[in-house]
């Protein structure tokens, strides 16, 4: 895009016409184009304060008083704010490797770093975030509708995981196992009192207090794999998903009306509509009760309320993706670096993404945000209550 204030403007003139020669030295402009390269300049070097902290020694009494340097100046040498932060840039937005993070600082940057320079920066950042965690904490827990989710990672040799609670304006990631115990650890979903949007698995079944929602995108893929395995005898997999975008559908045209729930007629349809294709799958899979698609009857049954869940309420989602999205960054390190030397470094990762992601999703700049943490402190997402 062109800008408007360039830097420097060169005119470019014709000599002599194109069709007699002539000189064109006072001719008239008869039309101008713009064109403008865009260069990078070399980085600038690295603007380095001393501090000289004396000592001074009293003419009265020979006490010796020792100076103060400022806050976070504590060793011979650091690096200020914004030198971490583009540290902690490159790792924890770009999911560069240390190695390859400390070579982009030389590069772009004129700052020559060790890895574990980078990898100390990282800590302090995820040690800094102790008030961010805390109020996304606890705003999540005051959601009407919140997503979870979880994702392995490779941790020193075994599989981990990131855990996730969320809002289309919230995120929050902790590190550990896929127990009970670490769900619970994330601070979130123990005594949560809203919808709780969540895939199949058993881990979150303990969440008493939540009222639960399938994400019904898993259970289209599912059924999809029914059907196509045996289309003649598994139409009844077809029909219930028709029945779901049906449903979708109805429930988005009520919601661009101002509506948060479908009238009566249509809700009759679509638990008809399900009650049929369950009938249907329930006949078709008789003779063979331990096969995949008996099992996904069965669940269907059992989750009835908790797949049509969406279906009661427009402000409850259809799926769970904005969960897999919040965890993608996950898979793009991982992806990228292999795996993680220490649960503790993954557990920085996760605190760090649950910063960047938020503050992405309220369009705060991740640099602008990342120098304001190492500067005055974290930024903070705002109460949608107050």
């Amino acid at each position: 895009m062109l800008v408007d204030d360039p830097d420097e403007r060169v005119t470019c003139r014709p000599e002599q016409c194109g069709g007699c020669a002539a000189g064109l030295a006072a001719a008239r402009v008869f039309a101008a184009q713009r064109r403008q390269v865009v260069e990078v300049l070399p980085p600038p070097e690295p603007y380095v304060t001393e501090y000289l902290v004396q000592s001074l020694l009293c003419a009265g009494c020979g006490e010796v008083t020792c100076g103060d340097a400022p806050d976070g100046v504590a060793g011979r040498l650091q690096y200020g704010p914004g030198a971490k932060a583009r540290m902690v840039y490159l790792r924890g937005v770009q999911y560069l490797p240390y190695g390859r993070s400390a070579h982009a600082m030389d590069v772009l940057c004129a700052l020559a770093v060790a890895p574990a320079t980078i990898l100390a920066a990282v800590r302090e950042a995820a040690d800094r975030l102790g008030p961010f965690v805390d109020r996304v904490r606890m705003l999540l827990r005051a959601a009407p509708v919140i997503g979870a989710d979880e994702t392995p990672a490779w941790v020193d040799g075994g599989w981990k995981y990131v855990h996730v609670a969320c809002t289309e304006k919230l995120t929050l990631l902790h590190a550990g196992s896929r127990s009970k115990a670490d769900i619970d650890a994330g601070g979130v979903l123990p005594g949560f009192t809203g919808v709780l949007v969540r895939d199949g698995y058993a881990g979150y079944d303990h969440i008493s207090t939540a009222t639960h929602a399938e994400c019904v995108a898993h259970l289209l893929r599912t059924l999809k794999g029914v059907h196509d395995s045996d289309p003649a005898r598994q139409e009844w997999a077809e029909a219930m998903v028709n029945t779901l975008l049906i449903a979708k559908k109805w429930m988005a045209e009520a919601a661009a009306d101002g509506r948060s729930s479908l009238d009566e007629a249509q809700v009759r349809f679509i638990r008809s509509a399900y009650a049929g294709a369950l009938s249907s799958g329930r006949e078709a899979n008789a003779a063979n009760p331990k096969s995949k698609a008996a099992k996904m009857v069965n669940r269907f049954t059992r989750d009835a309320e908790d797949v049509l869940r969406f279906t009661t309420d427009t402000a409850i989602w259809f799926t769970d993706n904005q969960s897999e999205r919040d965890l993608r960054p996950t898979k793009l390190q991982l992806k990228i670096s292999a795996t993680w030397r220490s649960l503790q470094g993954l557990a920085d990762f996760a605190t760090l993404r649950s910063y960047l992601s938020t503050a992405g999703k309220h369009g705060q700049d991740l640099l602008d945000v990342l120098t304001a943490l190492f500067t005055t402190g974290p930024w903070l997402p705002p109460d949608p209550a107050s």
